[in-house]
């Protein structure tokens, strides 16, 4: 008989609602606004690149899970909006409003263009901007490339947590964050062995060692490590020109950041499965506070659409277990 595999379950929260995931399946629960839970649930498409099996081997496998979560994320995000403005077609009918709403396809543009959006602004102000800063530091003294580049990764760190603060503060992302806290619950209410209750899910820690959060900084804190040594001008001339310098600098740490995100992947990897060993969860004690930014505690109603994504995609990946184990 095949040794049974290790199930893992992971998710992220979307508007008003939760998208959960195991290795072969996904599903989507959102709240409608009429307070009705809507589902959708799907086996995981496999693309060209994840049939590829040595993209799937230690540290090369963190940028594939990378992709497939920022595509599984998208997908997502297209229900939650249309489930959102299904919603608000309904009331606008029953108010006697008859005006025209979005497409499918503009919801769906509008999606994908707010996702590239993002991560220009992500690799501007979290890379980009602390690289330029750092290039500036000569003007107060710094004449060190290897004290230019711990400035960098300073800033890096600062930019991130300022940033998750400032936007916790806005009612909408807290309460993104508070369906972001209802997500582990129910995971962790799940890896407990415990029955998948409200009642029992309330009672968990909003906190997880495989977070995305928890991932992130440690991209930061490895990039610290490993960028702050990295000669900052691969050629002299750069020396003489800053802008040539930044953006050399900046497609450098481009080039480098899937090696930095394949050892984080590793890491959460191995602090989920050893998770209740405290020297281990000691060890990413950074990750996990910097999770009480972004999860909040979520009333009842969110953590019974957590535990509606998570129950609708169990189901799928046990018997696909069961029939693999067998």
């Amino acid at each position: 008989m095949a040794k049974p595999e290790y199930l893992q379950f992971g998710g992220q929260a979307v508007v008003e609602g939760v998208m959960m995931r195991s290795p072969r399946y996904f599903s989507v629960a959102c709240r409608a606004p009429n307070g009705e839970i809507e589902l959708q649930a799907e086996e995981v498409e496999k693309t060209w690149i994840g049939r590829q099996k040595w993209l799937k081997l230690p540290f090369l496998r963190g940028s594939l899970a990378l992709l497939d979560s920022m595509a599984l994320g998208a997908k997502a995000m297209r229900f939650a909006a249309q489930v959102q403005i299904k919603g608000e077609e309904q009331q606008k009918i029953a108010a006697g409003d008859t005006t025209a709403t979005q497409s499918a396809k503009v919801q769906d543009t509008a999606v994908g263009g707010a996702m590239v959006v993002g991560i220009l602004f992500g690799l501007f102000v979290f890379v980009f901007l602390p690289n330029a800063i750092a290039e500036q530091s000569s003007r107060i003294g710094v004449t060190s490339w290897m004290e230019k580049n711990l400035i960098t990764e300073i800033l890096k760190i600062v930019f991130f947590v300022g940033y998750i603060y400032a936007i916790s503060l806005l009612p909408e992302i807290a309460r993104l964050f508070q369906y972001h806290g209802a997500e582990h619950k129910a995971i962790n209410t799940f890896e407990a062995e415990q029955e998948l209750s409200i009642e029992n899910c309330r009672k968990q820690t909003r906190l997880h060692p495989r977070c995305g959060t928890s991932f992130a900084i440690i991209v930061l804190l490895t990039s610290l490590l490993l960028f702050t040594f990295v000669p900052r001008y691969p050629f002299a001339s750069l020396e003489h020109s800053k802008l040539a310098a930044v953006t050399v600098r900046f497609f450098l740490e481009l080039l480098i950041l899937p090696l930095v995100s394949g050892f984080a992947y590793e890491a959460i990897r191995f602090a989920g499965k050893f998770r209740n060993q405290k020297f281990v969860m000691a060890l990413f004690w950074p990750g996990l506070m910097t999770q009480y930014l972004t999860t909040k505690e979520p009333d009842d109603s969110q953590i019974e659409v957590a535990l509606a994504a998570l129950k609708a995609v169990m189901p799928e990946e046990t018997a696909k277990l069961a029939a693999s184990a067998s």
